[in-house]
């Protein structure tokens, strides 16, 4: 029976490292050769690292890719029978610059390509077909879209190469079938939401069906900004039956070996890595997204103002999952509104953590801005002006530690909040990452009873204790807002799948509790447009797929 062996790379690729990202491939392409691999396939635009965005309109960006590319295909030569599958942006065909949107002339257009690299040489090249452009993509903005069908033999097996979203429509596995192939390469950039890694495996799997192929799917891995790539990459025999699967969240190699028939096996009798729980992926995800966002802007640490409440502590048990305590740094600055127990909870929690912690009252400073204040707001009860004065002390004090540390600060506001409001710009908002900016408050508290379960890191009074700000006397999150179970339903509904307030009312969530969410949405984008970027673990989140004007006019009714 003709077989040939395919390593699947998980790559850890950086956006713009172009060097670091070839080195990356390289690396990956030794520990297949070693592994006695005839194919290795590695991510989606993995050279450039995804998304490159704007980069592209750079053409020496586009140019320096290119160098690299030969670079990497010279290197490569080495490897005697290796065939390695790598992503990277491809220009025209008559070798001009590339540059995107100078396709308006009908000039010097860019892919979403992937070539197929052995020995020194290109033995072909294959350009996106399907460019995404909902969500989080926007490829339109950048690619031209191609598909020519892309073939080759390696030991009697026939591949094909399609890139991501080519195999969710059905021209694809179509013209794959019309090629004689027996195994579809798809190198991938998908990142990670909760229920995503069912979905991939379920395309792929009916792509499988279609074309009578076998299915080997290589994705990134690592955090990009807002972005986080899970890897959990897989392949399927060409009845679409999972024969292998790789790890969530962690970059790595494994190899499978592939037949003329479509049957796939895992080599070395290695054990499929079991899907997890999604509070575990969620935690994973969000670990990886902060040691990202800090190792690859190269931020020496982070900064969490430790209030004594569920947010901040989760938050802060991820950066010490992410970068190790030694890197972190808790900060405690009570206010006369404080209430004692969180004050040792936060100390209890700190030290169970090991990090350093530090405590600075803010009193004096809170009164010195009342005061100066005072003659300004003279016959004037006091509100919620007061109580933010307050985060902005902390937001100051915060910042005044980051800019002489150079450590980020890590901002503590979950979802729930970013969808009402409930935060304070130039306060709580005041930072460089905002960890569970995407986690609604039902999760946070989910993904803390999750991490106790590894190891009591947070104590268990921070879980129970009803959630407050603590900026005022006996202040509870429920005095301004519905319940989170209702909050978090309405939110899922009307922001996440786009549903009428009719409709969730008719959902049997209560009317009122209905028009004050959408209200609140409605109201505070101007905030959300000033927090800082966080990492996305739901299918929408506020950032990169959610564009609602800020000046909007538009008032849905009941």
């Amino acid at each position: 029976m003709n077989a040939a062996r395919v390593a699947i790379a998980q790559i850890n690729a950086c956006v713009g490292d172009l060097c670091g990202n070839a080195e990356r491939v390289l690396a990956a392409a030794r520990r297949a050769h070693e592994l006695g691999a005839d194919v290795l396939l590695t991510p989606e635009l993995v050279l450039t690292g995804y998304p490159p965005e704007d980069l592209l309109l750079r053409p020496s960006f586009v140019s320096e890719q290119q160098q690299q590319l030969d670079e990497l295909r010279r290197e490569l030569a080495g490897l005697k029978g290796l065939h390695v599958v790598v992503g990277h942006v491809d220009g025209d065909a008559r070798g001009a610059p590339a540059y995107a949107f100078a396709d308006r002339s009908g000039h010097h257009r860019l892919y979403n390509a992937a070539s197929v690299l052995c020995e020194g040489r290109v033995l072909g090249t294959y350009r996106k077909r399907e460019l995404p452009n909902y969500s989080v993509f926007d490829e339109q903005r950048y690619f031209t879209a191609d598909g020519t069908p892309l073939a080759f033999e390696v030991k009697g097996v026939r591949f094909a190469v399609a890139i991501c979203e080519d195999i969710w429509f059905d021209a694809v596995p179509k013209a794959v079938g019309q090629t004689g192939a027996q195994v579809l390469l798809v190198p991938n950039a998908s990142p990670y939401n909760t229920g995503k890694q069912a979905q991939r495996q379920e395309v792929a799997a009916e792509c499988a069906r279609s074309s009578g192929c076998a299915v080997v799917y290589a994705n990134m891995v690592g955090g990009q900004d807002e972005l986080v790539f899970d890897g959990a990459s897989f392949a399927l025999d060409a009845q679409g039956r999972p024969a292998a699967r790789l790890p969530d969240f962690v970059d790595c190699v494994q190899a499978v070996d592939v037949d003329a028939q479509g049957g796939v096996r895992p080599v070395g009798g290695q054990a499929d890595a079991a899907p997890a729980s999604v509070e575990e992926q969620v935690w994973n995800a969000l670990v990886l997204g902060v040691r990202d966002y800090l190792g690859k802007n190269r931020f020496p640490g982070a900064i969490i103002g430790l209030s004594g409440g569920i947010d901040s502590a989760v938050v802060l048990a991820i950066a010490v999952d992410a970068v190790g305590a030694e890197n972190v740094r808790a900060v405690m600055m009570p206010s006369r509104y404080t209430a004692d127990i969180s004050q040792l909870d936060a100390s209890d929690m700190a030290k169970r953590l090991g990090v350093q912690y530090d405590v600075i009252t803010i009193g004096a400073m809170v009164d010195a801005f009342d005061g100066v204040l005072a003659p300004h707001f003279a016959g004037m009860s006091p509100d919620a002006t007061e109580e933010n004065i307050q985060a902005r002390v902390r937001g100051t004090l915060l910042m005044a530690l980051s800019n002489k540390t150079g450590r980020l600060v890590l901002t503590t506001g979950n979802k729930s909040e970013m969808t009402t409001g409930y935060c304070t710009l130039y306060g709580d908002m005041a930072g460089g990452f905002a960890v569970i900016k995407d986690v609604p408050k039902t999760l946070v508290y989910r993904l803390a009873q999750w991490r106790n379960q590894q190891r009591a890191i947070i104590p268990e009074r921070i879980i129970t204790r009803p959630p407050s700000a603590e900026l005022r006397p006996d202040q509870k999150d429920q005095d301004s807002l519905p319940p989170y179970d209702i909050l978090d339903g309405i939110m899922e509904r009307y922001m996440e799948d786009n549903a009428s307030a009719a409709d969730i009312v008719a959902a049997g969530f209560p009317e009122a509790a209905v028009e004050q969410v959408v209200r609140l949405i409605r109201i505070n984008e101007y905030k959300r447009r000033q927090a800082p970027p966080g990492p996305r673990i739901t299918p929408r989140a506020f950032g990169r797929d959610w564009r609602y004007p800020v000046t909007n006019g538009f008032r849905e009714t009941l």
